[in-house]
């Protein structure tokens, strides 16, 4: 059996990682969790009514992850992309902090990231309808177009969860109480900034050791919330996979030498 191409790698790792995130997505509103009647009643939707709404939308999710990982459309992607960027923009308009929407840039950014390594210039629509495949070889304008995009979606999640951490929010304060941290304030203080640093450097030079390292973090302190933690860390898949797809995407380089992306 062949080894997989660098292609085919960003594309299962963002193929996975979307469908992973709308799946563990859609659990939440078929086991109807009580915070998400803050994000219908934006639309003015009481409680009661809500709470029958939810399993529907949920199952809605669930299927459309699914679908990735039994036959992904365009079609489908697209979709994702506007609904990831809705369900996470509806935080702070009920009234949370901005953070919780970019710390979710994993939720759009994965499926728009396929989206782009997908596309085809081609006018028919039927196009957006058909099955979605791993292109064999990336040139260097689209490796540079993909690289950009998941730079950009990893400084915005990374900066999110490090801004949470600065304006110590509560179920992360709770998390490091429970792991046993004596002063879980000062513990989210060190570990924002590091976030952030983590996020800035993606953005201006990303290194691809470091990189690999940013998502053994990201994989591993996604695992303590109190309740539903399967679910809690699944739907986080969308920020695991742009950086398991950005580490792909970059050339094994040096700290000698000047960044440069690869053309082959």
């Amino acid at each position: 059996m062949r080894p997989l191409t660098k292609e085919q790698n960003i594309y299962y790792a963002l193929r996975i990682a979307s469908a992973m995130c709308f799946i563990g997505h859609g659990t939440f509103g078929i086991i109807t969790k009580e915070i998400w009647c803050n994000y219908f009643g934006v639309f003015g939707i009481s409680h009661d009514t809500a709470y029958h709404l939810m399993p529907l939308l949920g199952s809605i999710d669930v299927l459309m992850g699914l679908s990735l990982l039994i036959y992904p459309t365009r079609v489908i992607l697209g979709w994702l992309v506007i609904w990831g960027i809705i369900t996470a923009m509806l935080r702070p308009l009920s009234g949370e902090p901005f953070a919780e929407f970019i710390e979710r840039a994993g939720n759009f950014g994965a499926p728009l990231t396929l989206l782009i390594l997908c596309w085809t210039s081609t006018k028919n629509t039927r196009e957006w309808f058909t099955l979605v495949k791993p292109s064999m070889t990336m040139n260097a304008k689209l490796q540079r177009r993909v690289t950009l995009c998941l730079q950009v979606i990893v400084f915005l999640l990374l900066t999110g969860h490090g801004w949470l951490n600065l304006i110590e929010k509560k179920g992360i304060l709770s998390q490091y109480a429970a792991l046993g941290f004596s002063d879980p304030a000062a513990t989210a203080h060190i570990i924002g900034i590091a976030e952030i640093a983590m996020a800035l450097m993606v953005l201006i030079r990303p290194i691809r050791p470091l990189v690999f390292i940013f998502l053994v973090w990201k994989m591993g302190s996604e695992l303590f919330y109190p309740h539903w933690e399967f679910f809690e860390w699944v739907e986080r898949g969308g920020s695991y996979g742009t950086l398991l797809a950005l580490w792909f995407v970059l050339p094994g380089i040096s700290l000698r030498r000047p960044y440069k992306i690869s053309t082959t």
